[in-house]
C-alpha cells in the first residue's frame, strides 16, 4: 500500500476507529483523544451523583451507575475512546483477595498476601460467576456509544494489583513488595503469574 493510499484511507476514518488505528500504528487523520481521568471532579454531574452514591464500588460495579458515569465525558466532550468506570482492583475477589474502598484512605486489604500458603489457596478468576457487572457494562456501552468512539476497559497491571495484595493498601515505599522481590522471588512471581492470567481471563472472556 502507498503512503498516498494510506492518507486517504485515513481520512475515511470515522471516530469509532480511530483510537483502534492508532494503536495498530495505521495512518490517522489525528490524534485520538481520550479522557484517562473518567469522570473525576471536573464534571458537576459525577460530583452529584457521587453525592447520591457515596461507595465507589457501588458506583463501579452496579452496571447502570458504571454506564452513566463512562458516558458522561463521551456526552460533554465526544472524545475518541470511552473507558470503562472500573477499579484497578476489580480481579481481585475474583481470585480470594477481598478488598474495600474506604473514603479519604482508599482500597484496604484486611488480609495482605504475604505467605506461600496464601498464593497456592487463591483460585482462577471465573468473569461472569465473580464478575457479571463487567461484561454487563461493557455490553450497555458498546450498545450506547454506537460505534462513534473505541470502548475501553480498565484494570490494573499485574505489578499494580501485587504491590495493593502485598502491602495492603496504597504505599510510599513498596517496601514489603520489594522485600518479596528479593527474599521470596519465586513467590513473586507466581503471584504475579496468576493475577496476569486473571486480566487474561478477563479479556478472553469479553
Amino acid at each position: 500500500m502507498t503512503l498516498t493510499t494510506s492518507l486517504d484511507r485515513s481520512s475515511q476514518i470515522n471516530n469509532g476507529d480511530r483510537l483502534l488505528w492508532a494503536a495498530r500504528n495505521e495512518p490517522i487523520n489525528r490524534p485520538p483523544v481520550w479522557i484517562m481521568r473518567q469522570a473525576g471532579r471536573y464534571l458537576k454531574a459525577y460530583r452529584n451523583l457521587r453525592q447520591k452514591y457515596p461507595s465507589f464500588q457501588k458506583r463501579s460495579e452496579t452496571p447502570d451507575l458504571a454506564v452513566e458515569i463512562s458516558l458522561q465525558p463521551f456526552h460533554a466532550f465526544k472524545p475518541d475512546g470511552v473507558i470503562m468506570f472500573s477499579d484497578i482492583l476489580t480481579p481481585l475477589p475474583g481470585i480470594g483477595i477481598p478488598f474495600e474502598i474506604i473514603e479519604s484512605q482508599g482500597p484496604i486489604l484486611r488480609q495482605p498476601i504475604r505467605s506461600q500458603t496464601q498464593v497456592d489457596a487463591l483460585t482462577p478468576l471465573e468473569p461472569d460467576v465473580t464478575l457479571p457487572f463487567v461484561r454487563q457494562t461493557l455490553n450497555t456501552l458498546r450498545q450506547e456509544v454506537k460505534g462513534q468512539a473505541t470502548v475501553l476497559g480498565f484494570v490494573g497491571a499485574p505489578w499494580t494489583l501485587a504491590t495493593y495484595a502485598i502491602e495492603g493498601k496504597n504505599s510510599l515505599d513498596y517496601s514489603l513488595i520489594k522485600s518479596m522481590a528479593f527474599r521470596e522471588p519465586a513467590l513473586l512471581h507466581q503471584l504475579l503469574k496468576t493475577l496476569a492470567e486473571a486480566i487474561g481471563r478477563i479479556e478472553r472472556s469479553m
